[in-house]
């Protein structure tokens, strides 16, 4: 199929300075559909190129148009005042929403092209018309995804886990007890009770954009940090804790940084309240308190190095299977597979 591709982020590396955490898994995961003989062209701006000077190798083609395609797959993208809610070409502004909705009005309502929304974000409304629609279908990165949305986790490369060795993960040595990369946004809660009190008793280090911080002054906020560094920053330190926003907790939606966290052999604590909490990660790291972690943390610095150590780190591996690129793509395919075969048979009658 040539599918158009919609989103807002880079294939590479990036630039330091802005949200996008598909980074991790956007370009496998195209490059995975590309391998099974799909036509990817990029429907959004080639930031990668335009902010970050890389092309990519030229490999990837983008097209600001409306070219022919048999499918629109949209990474979902949503209203944010002051950013994409401008009028073009002002400061600050970005083009994002006014292109998905160009993309929406030519192909998904005007040609009733089959179209895919990847609701990374869980931004769509319940009551949107395109989760009714006969020619769309909803995708949701969660375990338990809204009723009528399909289950398309964020991938990982099946290489990338067959090659993570556990035993050699336990003995590297890691000057940190506790880490986290990501950004603030919704997980202040989740901060209160499970990170900030053993930050206040552990070395520990926090990368990323936090900017209401005034309440936890005894953390160590270091900024952003460059994409390919967050692998630094776990391999550094022998835990993190796995905060999610209330509505991914809910639903069991996980992300990237559990399997960015994993590879590098940094154990990832998983708070109770997390849905499904015990099929990302084993039960002895379910955490329910920040004395919890506490009490974790104190357990795994006596057994870092041993064989008990690997044995984590190994079974923390084997969860990340849930997740793995081949079983993602199956699933994407077959959704395609049968929105255009709904999409010919609703041409055919009519």
């Amino acid at each position: 199929m040539k599918i158009g591709y919609s989103f807002w982020g880079f294939l590479g590396n990036g630039v330091t300075n802005t949200p996008d955490g598909g980074r991790s898994h956007r370009r496998p995961f195209i490059d995975a559909l590309s391998a099974r003989g799909h036509n990817i062209v990029f429907l959004q701006a080639d930031r990668d190129r335009l902010e970050a000077g890389d092309d990519l190798g030229d490999v990837y083609t983008f097209d600001d148009g409306t070219p022919g395609i048999d499918v629109l797959f949209l990474e979902w993208r949503w209203a944010i005042p002051g950013r994409n809610t401008t009028v073009c070409g002002t400061e600050g502004h970005t083009c994002d929403l006014h292109r998905q909705a160009q993309l929406i009005n030519h192909y998904t309502v005007r040609h009733r092209t089959p179209t895919v929304i990847w609701d990374k974000d869980r931004t769509l409304r319940a009551e949107s018309v395109w989760r009714r629609s006969a020619h769309t279908l909803v995708c949701e990165a969660a375990l338990a995804p809204t009723h009528g949305a399909c289950s398309l986790l964020f991938p990982v490369a099946e290489d990338l886990i067959a090659l993570a060795d556990p035993v050699a993960l336990a003995a590297q040595r890691r000057d940190l007890v506790l880490g986290y990369v990501g950004n603030q946004y919704d997980r202040d809660e989740p901060f209160e009770r499970f990170f900030a009190p053993a930050a206040a008793r552990v070395d520990h280090l926090v990368a990323g954009k936090w900017t209401k911080t005034d309440r936890w002054p005894h953390v160590r906020f270091v900024g952003r940090i460059p994409f390919e560094a967050a692998v630094g920053v776990y391999g550094r330190s022998l835990a993190t804790v796995l905060m999610l926003p209330e509505r991914y907790a809910a639903v069991g939606q996980m992300t990237q940084r559990i399997f960015e966290a994993v590879l590098a052999g940094c154990l990832p604590l998983a708070p109770a309240d997390i849905r499904f909490a015990d099929r990302f990660v084993p039960q002895e790291l379910v955490v329910r308190s920040g004395r919890d972690v506490l009490e974790r943390l104190s357990y795994l610095r006596e057994i870092a190095g041993t064989q008990q150590h690997a044995d984590l780190i190994a079974a923390c591996v084997d969860r990340l299977r849930l997740f793995g690129l081949s079983k993602q793509v199956d699933t994407l395919e077959s959704v395609l597979h049968g929105l255009v075969g709904t999409t010919a048979t609703e041409r055919g009658a009519a």
